[in-house]
């Protein structure tokens, strides 16, 4: 993306999180974004449908990020059913 594709896509999510639509989080390492999180409402037998990803240089953390998000969903979160997307 270009500085202003970024611009305008976290522009959009701080919008869609300020609306209570949708939530992005930034996944850091210290001041550095190393992924990104992603819930949206499901259109199907799920409360939501959770998306992450990290960086290509910090690859060995996706299960770590995978584990612990799930778990905070689980008890932090009023969903009863959420779908994790799977890994291609």
């Amino acid at each position: 993306m270009t500085l202003e594709e970024n611009l305008a896509d976290m522009e959009m999510h701080a919008e869609e999180f300020f609306e209570r639509k949708s939530f992005t989080y930034s996944i850091l390492d210290g001041d550095m974004v190393i992924g990104c999180v992603y819930i949206y409402p499901a259109e199907d037998d799920y409360d939501a449908v959770v998306r992450s990803w990290v960086t290509e240089s910090r690859s060995e953390l996706d299960p770590i990020v995978r584990e612990a998000l799930s778990e905070w969903l689980e008890t932090d979160w009023p969903f009863g059913e959420f779908s994790y997307a799977s890994r291609t």
